[in-house]
């Protein structure tokens, strides 16, 4: 096996995987495992390209400052090349990006800017309207600018491109390839390549819903209007100044809630963890490939990996809160209950556990209160602010059993009640505690119930 002297080297070259599980009707489906790049996704390439191209133009003087407007993962691609050829680096990102990524980020020397995502361009909270804005204000600064750069589309064309082309050889060539579109480079370089050397292989677009692309491939029309979508780093509210759609022979617009299910399935079935994207781009292939007539060699990018999203699509209780995944419907508050105790999902303590316990239980599992259960009984309740208020002055009483300072007095719901009943309880400033009869439920809090609100209205 090869040494290497920097990471920079492991971009691209990445595998390509037959699929072997999903229904892919008379087709055969290659995945390109872009999640193997050493900063996680494709993004990587066009990272490294944009950088080096202004280096050898001079557009960049040694240890100056790059900005970029970002959805996250060609910030994670521009931050490794950064890290490593000595640059600032300032990513302006969309307030929807996953958090592991702007840990990620952050992690690596980026100084990462969070702006709005509900805004369109033109907007001065715009991402990309921002970073132009505070690359002009930064003295020296080089303003990255991948939705024009025509560096970015380059990285594909002669690089992603003839190495696809290379790989699918063995396998008696390439019909058909989907991809994603965010700043367009990966779908014009492709294109670019491919009339040139592979004029037969069909482009797929996979849009979000929202996005104006799938009704400009397919219809011909560009909406001046974009709806908001969470699936990260693909979709587009205008048209890129490098896009070239001119190949672009079909595009499917796929739902947040199949995209995330089928990056689940992916997982559940193929054994590879894939992003939110890649969900869009397989539900895409996978209809393609089940329209088809007769066999066709299809491929789709793995843009990145699903690590970036633990806290997000592969999280169950995420994934219900969004209505994302079904949940049994009673008809009474247990249809408003994130974590059943039935179910054992409760996050509880203990009387005699300790505070430092309780108050670790919190943290990892991200609540603000604990029931306090003796078996199936529920006997007090304690949160953030009874622990606050028992240890404050004397730290040493994080030592103490749960019991001296969890509340006793509890504010408890039958689960027959109406919706209304829970409300005198949030005024004062509690949760509620859902019993049938003697038997706890669990708990339902305010967010609860405007996430309950929140999927009606869905």
């Amino acid at each position: 096996m090869a040494t290497h002297d920097s990471v920079l080297e492991l971009v691209g070259d990445t595998p390509i995987i037959r699929a072997r599980h999903l229904d892919v009707g008379p087709c055969t489906l290659y995945l390109k495992l872009e999640s193997q790049n050493p900063g996680g996704s494709i993004k990587d390439r066009i990272g490294l390209s944009m950088i080096e191209a202004a280096e050898k133009r001079g557009d960049i003087q040694p240890g100056g400052t790059l900005v970029e407007g970002t959805a996250g993962n060609t910030g994670i691609g521009l931050a490794l090349a950064a890290q490593q050829k000595g640059y600032k680096l300032v990513l302006v990102v969309p307030d929807k990006m996953s958090r592991e990524k702007i840990f990620n980020l952050k992690a690596m020397g980026a100084q990462v800017v969070l702006t709005r995502s509900d805004v369109a361009k033109g907007h001065p909270d715009y991402y990309q309207d921002m970073a132009e804005r505070i690359a002009r204000e930064t003295p020296g600064a080089y303003f990255i600018n991948q939705f024009g750069n025509p560096d970015n589309p380059a990285a594909h064309e002669f690089g992603t491109g003839p190495e696809i082309l290379a790989q699918m050889a063995d396998v008696g060539g390439l019909d058909a390839i989907v991809f994603g579109c965010g700043s367009s480079g990966t779908m014009t370089g492709l294109s670019r390549c491919f009339a040139t050397h592979s004029p037969h292989t069909e482009l797929v677009l996979a849009d979000p819903v929202g996005s104006i692309l799938e009704e400009y491939i397919n219809r011909g029309t560009l909406s001046e209007k974009s709806a908001s979508w969470m699936v990260e780093g693909i979709g587009e509210d205008f048209l890129p100044a490098i896009a070239d759609f001119s190949r672009v022979a079909k595009a499917y617009a796929i739902t947040d809630k199949e995209s995330f299910l089928t990056a689940r399935e992916l997982l559940a079935k193929e054994g590879i963890l894939g992003g939110s994207s890649s969900g869009t781009l397989l539900a895409a292939a996978l209809r393609y490939c089940r329209e088809q007539t007769s066999p066709k060699n299809v491929l789709v990018f793995v843009c990145d990996t699903g690590n970036k999203y633990l806290s997000k699509m592969y999280n169950d209780f995420w994934m219900l809160d969004n209505g994302f995944l079904e949940r049994e419907q009673h008809g009474d508050l247990r249809d408003l209950i994130l974590r059943p105790f039935a179910a054992r999902d409760t996050v509880v303590v203990g009387p005699n556990d300790l505070l430092i316990t309780a108050w670790q239980r919190m943290k990892l599992y991200d609540v603000s209160q604990l029931p306090v259960m003796e078996g199936d009984r529920i006997v007090g309740i304690v949160d953030e602010s009874d622990v606050l208020l028992h240890v404050y002055g004397d730290e040493a009483r994080f030592r103490d059993p749960v019991a001296t300072a969890m509340v006793s007095k509890l504010d408890k719901v039958n689960v027959g009640a109406p919706i209304e009943a829970l409300l005198p309880v949030f005024d004062r400033g509690h949760v509620a505690i859902v019993m049938e009869g003697e038997r706890f439920i669990g708990l339902i809090t305010r967010i609860d119930l405007l996430n309950y609100l929140r999927r009606r209205v869905q």
